[in-house]
């Protein structure tokens, strides 16, 4: 499914691609109001898929283009000691349509922990929600089977494209990731460029499939 954003709103420069970055959305069902909130931003930030529930991918924008979704700046890089890179450029963002995080409360009824002013339940039984602490969260919405099926079909086939290694690095996980930071190819996690980022998180069949990549 396509659902491109206005040619404004990401920057369609062609630029060779080494990384690809696991993200997820802080949102509830649906990618519509995900893309809706990139469209009323001025800063171009998006990334070039989002994959639903369900497991449809969608394609926001063509991923040879680019557009901010690290976040980064020169105290990132300089904290560890690297000089700044503008990583945005040159690896493929994909969203996991998400909650993340989230907090539980009596009779086991889970709420997305940045989503307190509406406090909207997350409507899934127990089952549907991992404990797994994880950059101070205790638990998190699970990506579901579809999500990770279709995930795994997407890193192939641009891994393929982009000659971008597959190699699980389980140095993902940690912040500082030397690695990601440098622009060493490969497939990481928002978390691995930013401490304060617990996206994606270490989820078992997701570390499974990556190990299988």
């Amino acid at each position: 499914m396509k659902n491109s954003l206005p040619d404004s709103q990401y920057f369609q420069e062609v630029i060779p691609k080494t990384q690809i970055v696991l993200h997820h959305t802080v949102s509830g069902d649906g990618v519509a109001g995900d893309i809706q909130w990139w469209k009323q931003t001025p800063e171009r930030i998006a990334t070039a898929y989002i994959i639903t529930r369900t497991g449809e991918v969608v394609s926001v924008f063509d991923d040879k283009f680019w557009a901010y979704h690290l976040g980064l700046y020169n105290l990132n890089f300089s904290k560890i000691g690297l000089s700044y890179r503008q990583l945005d450029k040159s690896s493929i963002g994909i969203e996991l349509d998400s909650w993340g995080p989230l907090e539980r409360k009596s009779d086991n009824k889970f709420f997305p922990i940045n989503n307190t002013n509406s406090r909207n339940e997350v409507r899934y039984p127990y089952e549907y929600c991992v404990s797994e602490k994880y950059r101070g969260h205790q638990y998190f919405e699970r990506y579901t089977q579809w999500q990770i099926e279709s995930l795994k079909k997407l890193l192939l086939e641009i891994c393929s494209r982009y000659h971008i290694p597959k190699q699980y690095n389980s140095r993902m996980w940690d912040f500082p990731c030397i690695d990601a930071l440098r622009g060493v190819p490969g497939i990481y996690a928002h978390a691995s460029f930013r401490s304060d980022k617990s996206d994606v998180h270490p989820q078992v069949e997701l570390i499974k499939m990556l190990k299988s990549l």
